[in-house]
């Protein structure tokens, strides 16, 4: 378990401790509330924890499915030795899907395009693909709706009757999950429900259902279906205020300079930032190439020496400028952006006026990713 980690000497100029027991415990508590299997989301790079580490650490907590958005991020598992079912959702109508039957992995399907290049492929493969179709419910993204899902599953039909396909699933997303009791809600469940029969009534019989995201896997009960595809929870970020998850990732780095300026001085690009009164300034060697948004300029404060002190003047590249007040800071003094004693990674989404998944995902590769052990 990661705890008291601005104790700890920190690796580079940054690193993001990740703790892999708080993924799972993360799993275990959406798993209790929905009563459903989960599927781990560890699209691009599990939320910036590291995919495969996070992927094995849901799946020894109980996970049974995998999700993710490209090949290369399904295959990349498969590479590793995860073996459980994967679902990969996003891809060109031509691209080369011969990689991903091979690996056994799952098509998320959402045209007719789509269906008839899996099919093909299949075909050429001497196998069925597995795919499952999405239903456009109301996010107006991925997906279809109206005729055009009326002709995908006619179409999925006609390929399962061939032998070049089989529906194991049909899903759709949801667009408003954050108030479980909206009338959009409401909507696309029904409206989700309409598709699954629509599915049926074309003569297809999938044997899994999803549609809840985090937020609704934790709130809404009607939504859950068989399965519920968890992302954001995953992490420890609460979706809905549930209260019941825990943080996986810590971002820390060191004071790298400090210096003692007078009332008056310019601070960072543009001297935006003014100091008011004599102060003690400490540099903190990351910056938005690192995950420090610079919409957060004015607003964000970190973890210095335990104490909270605001980030001032413009947000770098590669690094900020914190303003430490009287506090005894030295140079290698720990420095908590966000995680175990600095401020959350909603706080920085609310400073940002972002949400916390681009926070996390946002946390460049310079920064080294850490496993302490026993954390899993």
């Amino acid at each position: 378990m990661v705890n008291q980690v601005a104790d700890v000497r920190v690796t580079g100029l940054g690193e993001a401790v990740v703790d892999l027991a708080a993924v799972a415990g993360n799993v275990r508590a959406v798993a209790a509330a929905a009563g459903t299997d989960v599927m781990a989301v560890v699209k691009a790079d599990g939320f910036g924890h590291g995919a495969v580490p996070v992927a094995r650490a849901a799946v020894a907590a109980g996970a049974t499915w995998l999700g993710v958005t490209s090949a290369a991020e399904a295959l990349a598992l498969r590479a590793a030795g995860l073996t459980v079912p994967v679902l990969s959702w996003l891809h060109r109508v031509d691209e080369d899907f011969a990689p991903l039957l091979a690996a056994g992995v799952d098509v998320g399907v959402s045209t007719v395009e789509h269906l008839d290049a899996v099919a093909a492929a299949a075909r050429w493969a001497g196998a069925p693909a597995a795919v499952q179709l999405k239903a456009d419910t109301g996010l107006t993204r991925n997906g279809a709706r109206g005729p055009d899902w009326d002709a995908l599953v006619a179409r999925a039909r006609h390929h399962e009757t061939e032998g070049t396909v089989t529906v194991r699933g049909v899903w759709s997303h949801l667009a408003d999950a954050d108030r479980p009791g909206s009338e959009a809600v409401t909507d696309q469940i029904t409206s989700f429900e309409h598709a699954v029969r629509r599915a049926r009534a074309a003569g297809l019989d999938p044997a899994l259902l999803h549609l809840a995201n985090s937020a609704a896997a934790l709130t809404v009960p009607r939504a859950r279906f068989d399965l519920c595809r968890v992302g954001l929870a995953l992490y420890g970020v609460e979706p809905a205020g549930a209260g019941t998850l825990r943080p996986a990732m810590t971002l820390r780095t060191a004071v790298v300079n400090v210096k003692r300026v007078p009332t008056g001085t310019t601070v960072s690009y543009g001297h935006a930032y003014v100091t008011s009164r004599p102060t003690t300034l400490a540099l903190v060697p990351l910056g938005f190439a690192d995950g420090l948004p610079r919409a957060a300029e004015g607003r964000a404060h970190v973890g210095l020496a335990g104490h909270p002190r605001p980030v001032v003047g413009r947000i770098a590249m590669d690094q900020c400028v914190v303003d430490a007040g009287d506090l005894p800071v030295a140079l290698g003094d720990p420095v908590v952006v966000f995680g175990e004693g600095g401020p959350a990674v909603a706080d920085w989404a609310r400073w940002a006026g972002t949400n916390p998944h681009e926070i996390l995902t946002g946390v460049g590769t310079r920064v080294i990713r850490r496993y302490p052990e026993g954390t899993a």
